[in-house]
């Protein structure tokens, strides 16, 4: 009995062994990533500086062509991360900070993420590589309900979303294989060809007081940054479009561009617009914010 006890203290130990360093390697190859997604990007950059950075979800990442605000003279990148909600847009800007940033003015698309303060996992993962490596990225995530697992069970995080940062994703690191996702900008352009689903129902929504969003106006006043956050066009063809003046109600301070772009020859999806309209939409916030009259 004692030799089958101390056999398995050994395979124990083998096991735990085995996982610190297959964590601490994951780890290792995450912090050497810079060209295959926009989180990594940022988290291995230094200071730079920008005129306009753009945030938010899909609909600031399909919606503001970053091209077009260069052709006017404005440094400009697009961060916005298609699935992503204020939880993972307001760490995003944190790390930015992080890295002495320097930016004049945040173009947030704040309009359907009011609606929850809950992470996006799929996205929310990207973060978990530099866990022990960012106080900023351990605290947004300490109040999490696994958050004792992630931090303190070496290789856990790597399992769990095994399909994000698992080892696929560190092998395409490894060989600093590239992505489409830092083309063009940060833009990523919808085909006018290629319809989805022109019907919507927001009417389930109910904006709140976000406590994320409450965060990035509070990082953007301490940090003199110009803060622009727009409530971004949808296809009149939604139910429950009063969504966007309730949002309105509780933050006036957001612009509501819901109906700027109108007509479906410019979606390629109810909530989200083709290039053209992407076009005729940030031709729109140029006049009305970055244009002088």
């Amino acid at each position: 009995m004692k030799n089958f006890l101390i056999y398995l203290v050994k395979i124990i130990g083998v096991l735990f062994l085995s996982l610190v360093i297959l964590d601490g390697l994951y780890t290792l190859v995450f912090l050497q990533s810079k060209n295959r997604g926009k989180i990594e990007t940022v988290f291995n950059s230094g200071p730079k500086k920008y005129d306009v950075i753009i945030l938010g979800s899909s609909r600031a990442n399909n919606h503001f062509v970053s091209q077009m605000f260069e052709d006017k003279g404005l440094k400009t990148f697009n961060f916005g991360i298609s699935g992503s909600h204020l939880f993972e847009t307001s760490l995003l800007l944190k790390l930015m900070i992080e890295r002495k940033y320097k930016i004049k003015n945040i173009l947030l698309d704040a309009d359907l993420s009011i609606a929850n303060f809950k992470q996006s996992e799929g996205v929310s993962a990207k973060f978990l590589p530099y866990l022990h490596n960012s106080n900023f990225i351990k605290e947004h995530f300490m109040s999490e309900e696994d958050f004792d697992a992630l931090y303190y069970i070496p290789f856990y995080r790597y399992i769990k979303y095994e399909n994000k940062i698992g080892f696929r994703e560190v092998f395409y690191a490894t060989i600093h294989k590239k992505t489409n996702v830092l083309d063009n900008l940060g833009f990523y352009s919808l085909s006018k060809n290629k319809k989805g689903n022109m019907k919507n129902d927001i009417r389930a929504l109910k904006p709140i007081q976000n406590k994320y969003y409450e965060e990035i106006k509070k990082i953007c006043a301490e940090n003199h940054i110009n803060l622009i956050a727009v409530m971004t066009p949808m296809c009149s063809n939604t139910k429950g479009l009063d969504y966007f003046e309730k949002v309105k109600k509780i933050y006036p301070e957001i612009h509501n561009y819901e109906n700027a772009v109108e007509g479906d020859q410019y979606f390629s999806s109810c909530g989200h617009m083709n290039d053209a309209g992407a076009r005729l939409f940030t031709t729109r916030i140029l006049n009305d914010f970055f244009i002088k009259k």
